[in-house]
């Protein structure tokens, strides 16, 4: 659903098209201290506020997975590598800022130890495994779909850690 408009240098035509902006998130699977396994999250320092996933913009000539491992390492401090793609969700209701698309990854850190906010976080904790806070955006829709994949994953492999 495009518009013309007339460019206002050398009166051409312009084509313009309103589409949803490409984030990326992350869901990082980390070690509890006591065992056990939990999530990253990170507690936003920019509206909208609260708790979610760490997660940001893509940008242009960036490919989704080069700005998810950029995002987990500006927001968490953490070299994150992906193990999968977990989903995208794509609400125009999403984002109270505007019409967001984003593609979420599952992942692994390097070094969970390097774990510290950063960047637009103001903090980043490890949450255990359905025990998070309120969540920001669509978050605790992508963690109650992480959850089930990992229940998934579980029953039809009994042996899987």
């Amino acid at each position: 659903m495009g518009k013309v408009q007339t460019c206002p240098h050398c009166g051409g035509e312009i084509h313009v098209y309103r589409n949803p902006t490409p984030t990326v998130d992350v869901v990082i699977a980390m070690p509890l201290e006591g065992g056990g396994q939990g999530v990253v999250l990170v507690k936003r320092s920019n509206p909208p506020l609260g708790w979610a996933l760490p997660g940001g913009f893509v940008d242009y000539g960036e490919t989704c997975e080069h700005a998810a491992e950029r995002e987990m390492l500006e927001e968490t401090g953490l070299a994150v590598r992906l193990t999968g793609l977990l989903g995208v969700y794509s609400d125009p209701a999403r984002d109270p800022r505007g019409h967001t698309m984003s593609v979420v990854y599952t992942g692994v850190p390097e070094d969970p130890s390097r774990l510290a906010a950063g960047d637009d976080a103001a903090e980043a904790r490890v949450y255990p495994l359905g025990e998070w806070p309120e969540l920001a955006f669509d978050h605790a829709r992508i963690l109650a779909d992480y959850l089930a994949s990992l229940k998934a994953r579980e029953t039809s492999c009994p042996d899987a850690d």
